[in-house]
């Protein structure tokens, strides 16, 4: 856990020195970001657990950690970050095997 938060403090820290320099663009990315993530149709915990899918699906370790902490901030339980974890996991299997049988077994006949 240490770790992570070590990352996560780290990515806040550059945030902060991406203000100084391109401080029209960081607010921008604030901006966006910050309306993505409001309760809407969809609540807080569960944009996060979303967030936190795709962060595992690409491989985004920063990404995996900030969102489990918010979305564990905003209530979800173990067993909710671990389903999470378990459909990632399925989406990202069928996404080799949809891309493995339109890309190379449609080419092998």
């Amino acid at each position: 856990m240490e770790m992570s938060n070590d990352k996560i403090t780290a990515y806040k820290n550059e945030i902060l020195n991406l203000k100084q320099t391109m401080p029209e663009m960081a607010e921008s990315y604030h901006q966006f970001t910050g309306a993505c993530f409001q309760e809407g149709e969809l609540d807080e915990k569960t944009k996060h657990l979303i967030a936190l899918g795709i962060g595992l699906f690409a491989n985004n370790e920063l990404c995996t950690f900030y969102h489990m902490e918010e979305a564990r901030a905003k209530g979800a339980a173990d067993a909710q970050i671990m389903e999470t974890v378990a459909v990632a996991s399925a989406a990202s299997a069928g996404h080799a095997l949809s891309q493995g049988l339109t890309r190379v077994q449609q080419n092998l006949h």
